[in-house]
């Protein structure tokens, strides 16, 4: 009785020694977004002594920038950390791309520091949203220096992801989203000018009735 005790006692010590492997909400060779940098890429999971303490941490590297960054397991979600977006998320965006152009009647600074922020959200609509905003066809103003600044950041980081999640190269990526808005805008500005030529038609039409009546 007392050897199967001991056995007993002997298996169980070897459960509770039984190291279980962890669970990680990210997994090496995944590419995911980090709301500071933008598209990246977890290249590994490793343990670093940091301070004389075992943290463990997802080495994420963001080649466009030539940089890599290490960002502890237990802070990722945290630090806004996230996957890439799924289809239906990437489909609002695109919705969200054909829209009218949204500018708040404020002062610039104003809206910078906002496009700024919703630039380093890490949210793919907000992202988006300011990528709608700063876009200008051929037709309109140009834009200051510090408008085309924004806009190059927001639209880089949302081409990356764009290329990421459907599998392609930067070039096509680019060219599907430029196309969207180029597109959207072009059929909004037909309709604008075919309700324009109809109001003048009417007002033509009026006239000579009053003159008529006359």
């Amino acid at each position: 009785m007392a050897t199967k005790k001991k056995a007993a006692v002997k298996k169980t010590a070897a459960k509770s020694t039984t190291k279980r492997k962890p669970k990680y909400a990210f997994k090496a060779g995944q590419f995911i977004v980090y709301p500071a940098h933008g598209v990246g890429k977890v290249i590994d999971i490793v343990q670093e002594t940091i301070a004389d303490f075992d943290i463990e941490v997802y080495v994420v590297l963001f080649e466009q920038d030539k940089m890599t960054l290490r960002v502890p397991t237990t802070k990722a979600e945290n630090s806004g950390m996230r996957p890439l977006a799924n289809d239906n998320v990437l489909k609002d965006a695109f919705t969200t791309l054909k829209g009218r152009a949204r500018i708040k009647r404020t002062m610039w600074s104003r809206r910078a520091q906002e496009y700024e922020s919703k630039i380093n959200s890490g949210d793919l609509m907000l992202l988006t949203e300011v990528v709608r905003d700063l876009h200008r066809t051929e037709d309109q103003p140009d834009q200051s220096y510090s408008e085309r600044q924004l806009y190059e950041r927001a639209i880089d980081r949302l081409v990356r992801e764009v290329a990421a999640i459907n599998g392609t190269d930067r070039g096509p990526a680019m060219d599907k989203i430029i196309d969207t808005m180029t597109q959207a805008r072009a059929k909004a500005a037909a309709k604008a000018a075919a309700k324009a030529e109809a109001e003048a038609d009417a007002a033509g039409e009026n006239d000579e009735n009053g003159e008529e009546a006359a």
